[in-house]
């Protein structure tokens, strides 16, 4: 048996090579603009058969929006008390369990952002009060050059949380696009995405564990 110092120091060396490894997973590939497609194995009822779209994951943690779980209320329900709406069948999204409140918006208005703020190539997340009312502007003037979706509440991971349930196989994941959010209805959503996800990881080696870090 190894001396207490021993087991001390061996415990030390596997915690930084730990550390050194989930360092390592964020500077080659943040999960940034992927889906996250929930698998069979996810017990969390929040997140059953859900598609959540990743907006931010750095060493700090992750935050997305569930983008295929319509609420039964409308934006104009959901807006009116706060803007001047028309009356709009489209309904608001919920986002998830954190920050239930909290209202967020994706959208493709690029003049409203920067660049370098964008999800993918022709998404963006409000990056503020202001621009997320130029956008609910935008909607209540029927701007047919805009596409968007409302949320309410948004989820979010811990730091090396999202990689411990990825380590897990919760989660699928496969690069996101505008078009898969705007285009595909969100009730086939899933299904579309988790066949998407199955059929790229056939053609990846059976070592590669985490097809996202290549």
């Amino acid at each position: 048996m190894l001396p207490v110092h021993s087991r001390r120091f061996s415990r030390t060396v596997r915690n930084s090579v730990l550390n050194q490894r989930r360092n390592i997973r964020f500077m080659l590939k943040s999960l940034k603009g992927h889906f996250l497609i929930a698998t069979r194995k996810l017990n969390d009822q929040n997140f059953y058969r859900s598609v959540v779209l990743i907006v931010e994951h750095n060493n700090e943690g992750a935050t997305g929006l569930i983008v295929n779980r319509p609420s039964s209320f409308s934006i104009t329900n959901a807006l009116s008390r706060y803007f001047d709406m028309p009356k709009l069948e489209d309904l608001v999204f919920m986002g998830g369990p954190v920050e239930p409140n909290g209202m967020f918006a994706l959208h493709n208005a690029g003049d409203l952002e920067k660049a370098k703020d964008a999800i993918v190539p022709g998404l963006f997340m409000g990056s503020s009060p202001e621009v997320f009312e130029q956008v609910v502007w935008r909607i209540s003037e029927g701007d047919p050059n805009l596409d968007f979706r409302i949320f309410f509440g948004c989820a979010g991971w811990a730091p090396s949380q999202l990689e411990s349930e990825l380590d897990r196989m919760d989660w699928l994941t496969t690069p996101a696009t505008a078009e898969d959010i705007f285009e595909i209805d969100p009730y086939d959503l899933w299904d579309t995405l988790h066949g998407r996800a199955m059929e790229e990881r056939r053609f990846l080696p059976q070592e590669t564990a985490h097809p996202e870090w290549n």
